[in-house]
């Protein structure tokens, strides 16, 4: 793994990675549930991006469930030095799909055996604790749920622990416990109430990785975005990704998809320059509530 798409980014104490990482949730199927159209693709998708030099994948055994991080050791498995995985508990799915949080400390526990056994690892590189309601934190306390995590954290199951839909607060709470490389939390060039904690998470060396970065099940819908993409003639996906690269230095992206093309889009992105004039008109974008 020669290239190092978007460079890369150290947490404090945590692993290197590729600030252009792949996230695996869109390899599941519909609504994030069952097996893929097209397993071949979602294997040949996985095998694409760790040959374009993508460092980091992001996933979780609720996404299935099950079905992705199988899909993962199937594809990867015995995994190239240097790749990184990265994970979350926190959440299981129910016989129809719904989605159901499930924190009590013993499940966490279960849940990240549930990721051992299916990604065939001894030990978890990441654990991102999911917080929050589906798309926002809340501040229910985490000092029992991410001990726990942080018991494996000592017995060698789990080397770096993270957060996910979290607050200012949680962090707090969490570095009271152990020390935190990553918060995953939702943010994109329209949604930008973490400003301050990605901020915040910069001064602190902790990694930012927004998830939902193209807007999430809702496209992003920008006319601005649009605009300046077709002058810089790029895709406005493309667009949206480059100016999260230019955000913060500790940002560090986990696009999804299931495509091959749509992959190679993605990561051409790392490589997009955005002019001055381009990214004064996109940082308005979030400010004037996505126009």
């Amino acid at each position: 793994m020669s290239a190092t798409p978007g460079g890369t980014f150290t947490p404090a104490g945590g692993p290197t990675l590729t600030r252009m990482g792949y996230g695996a949730m869109q390899l599941a199927g519909p609504h994030v549930f069952g097996p893929p159209r097209d397993r071949s693709r979602a294997v040949a998708v996985l095998r694409e991006a760790v040959a374009a030099g993508v460092t980091h994948i992001d996933t979780a055994d609720f996404y299935g469930p099950v079905v992705v991080n199988e899909i993962i050791k199937e594809a990867l498995h015995p995994y190239p030095e240097g790749l990184h995985i990265v994970t979350k508990v926190g959440a299981r799915r129910g016989a129809d799909g719904g989605w159901i949080m499930s924190r009590h400390p013993e499940d966490l526990k279960a849940q990240v055996h549930d990721n051992l056994r299916h990604l065939g690892l001894e030990t978890l590189d990441v654990v991102n604790l999911r917080l929050g309601d589906m798309d926002t934190p809340n501040e229910e306390p985490v000092a029992d749920r991410f001990g726990a995590l942080a018991e494996l954290r000592q017995q060698g199951l789990i080397r770096h622990l993270g957060l996910s839909a979290a607050s200012a607060a949680q962090l707090d709470q969490a570095r009271a416990i152990a020390p935190v490389v990553t918060v995953q939390n939702m943010y994109n060039l329209a949604n930008r109430q973490d400003d301050a904690l990605v901020e915040r998470t910069a001064a602190e060396h902790i990694a930012f990785v927004p998830y939902f970065p193209l807007g999430g099940f809702t496209p992003l819908q920008s006319g601005t975005l649009t605009k300046v993409a077709s002058r810089l003639d790029a895709s406005p996906q493309q667009v949206a990704l480059a100016w999260l690269l230019r955000r913060s230095p500790n940002i560090v992206l986990i696009p999804g998809t299931s495509s091959p093309e749509h992959l190679r889009e993605n990561i051409a992105a790392a490589d997009l320059l955005l002019p001055a004039d381009a990214l004064a008109e996109l940082d308005g974008v979030g400010l004037r509530g996505g126009s």
